[in-house]
């Protein structure tokens, strides 16, 4: 895939075009239109799109839920993170990413306690796959994730979300370390760097990783997160 360098890359009209592309490393996940989650991932984009203050946009609406506010999140970082991952997988292959690494200090191993049970090195492709995998099935149970108006959040709701975002977070990881050059070259730097931000804004507002998983990008989100 390949993305035309244009002026203006941060600007509302190139983010919100960048995000709605179809060309994903997996399907992405829909919200139906007429739920009340399809309004609130509306409302969520279109304070995103308008060109506000990232960390107003994180916060929580007045009268709304905080744990809808969370799960639509969830899915739309899902589907961005792996939009921004597909624009760079075909280099990142077996050969030129043997481990699922984040630079010569950070090296992650796969377990999810049924195909691997003890963590387990990977070429980063293969990792990542795992993962996006692992994530839409989480994100696709409704007794994780539910649907309909009116049923409970579990009380795993929480926990399975911080698991989840703390692995898509080495996602973010493993592109900012490894490929970014690929993505200024594709002319996605403003792109990237904006859907960090938002993302980190959100998970440091609602305390949902933990800090010694954001400490591989600690520099570059010290310069660009203000």
């Amino acid at each position: 895939m390949r993305i035309r360098k244009k002026e203006n890359m941060a600007s509302k009209n190139t983010f919100s075009q960048f995000f709605s592309r179809d060309k994903t490393f997996r399907p992405k996940k829909r919200f139906e239109p007429g739920t009340m989650k399809f309004n609130l991932h509306k409302q969520a984009n279109a304070s995103l799109n308008s060109g506000i203050d990232l960390k107003e946009v994180v916060k929580l609406p007045p009268g709304e839920d905080m744990n809808d506010w969370i799960a639509v999140h969830v899915v739309d970082f899902f589907n961005r993170i792996n939009l921004l991952y597909g624009t760079v997988c075909e280099y990142c292959t077996e050969q030129t990413c043997p481990t699922m690494s984040g630079g010569p200090k950070y090296e992650y191993h796969w377990c999810d306690g049924q195909t691997y049970k003890k963590p387990t090195a990977l070429p980063a492709p293969n990792y990542i796959a795992l993962l996006m995998e692992w994530v839409e099935a989480q994100i696709n149970d409704e007794n994780i994730f539910p649907v309909k108006v009116g049923v409970p959040f579990p009380k795993t709701f929480l926990p399975t979300v911080k698991k989840v975002l703390s692995r898509l977070f080495r996602v973010f990881v493993h592109v900012y370390i490894h490929h970014f050059d690929k993505m200024v070259a594709l002319g996605a730097e403003a792109h990237v760097n904006t859907c960090y931000k938002h993302f980190y804004y959100f998970v440091t507002e609602y305390n949902l990783v933990d800090k010694k998983e954001l400490e591989p990008l600690r520099d570059m989100t010290a310069k660009i997160c203000h």
